[in-house]
């Protein structure tokens, strides 16, 4: 078999792996790392980097492995636009927060999201209250949505800082 077709259906391999175990074990966004996940990604990359490649350590090689999951998640992005099903398999939906004012303590423990948190979404849509809040949303990106009782949708950059600051508050 010709070795750089051998590490691109490594890659290949490796690529469908890793997309179907962070489906498995949850979603973590990039805003969402801390400590912990961060030496879970590097200590993976280093564990499938064989794998892939094989015996061959060249720059063609490495380029060769690094093609294949840039093609790779290109057309997967693709077939999940237009296959709403495989896009449903794949990702993560929206959690709601806050509905009409009531927290949704399940929801948050669930997703790991503290008060203060939550408190820090809505001082930046400029809400103070919990009751004041018509529907808060953890949307697919990591950001939070607030909808008050007197304005539409704003969409905010917050995203989770909790573990931003256990990576010494790097953003």
């Amino acid at each position: 078999m010709n070795p750089y077709l051998d590490i691109i259906l490594r890659s290949v391999a490796i690529y469908f792996f890793m997309v179907i175990a962070l489906r498995v074990f949850g979603k973590k966004e990039l805003s969402q790392l801390n400590t912990a996940d961060v030496i879970l990604i590097l200590l993976i990359s280093n564990s499938v980097q064989n794998a892939m490649v094989g015996s061959d350590t060249s720059l063609w090689g490495g380029l060769v492995a690094a093609g294949a999951l840039f093609l790779m998640n290109f057309i997967l992005k693709k077939l999940m636009f237009r296959f709403k099903g495989l896009n449903n398999l794949l990702q993560q939906k929206p959690e709601i927060l806050i509905h009409n004012g009531k927290l949704e303590f399940e929801t948050l423990g669930k997703l790991g999201i503290t008060s203060e948190e939550l408190t820090e979404a809505m001082h930046e849509h400029g809400v103070e209250f919990f009751k004041d809040v018509k529907l808060a949303m953890l949307e697919i990106d990591g950001n939070i949505s607030i909808i008050s009782g007197s304005e539409n949708l704003k969409q905010s950059h917050y995203k989770r800082k909790r573990n931003h600051k256990s990576l010494g508050g790097i953003d």
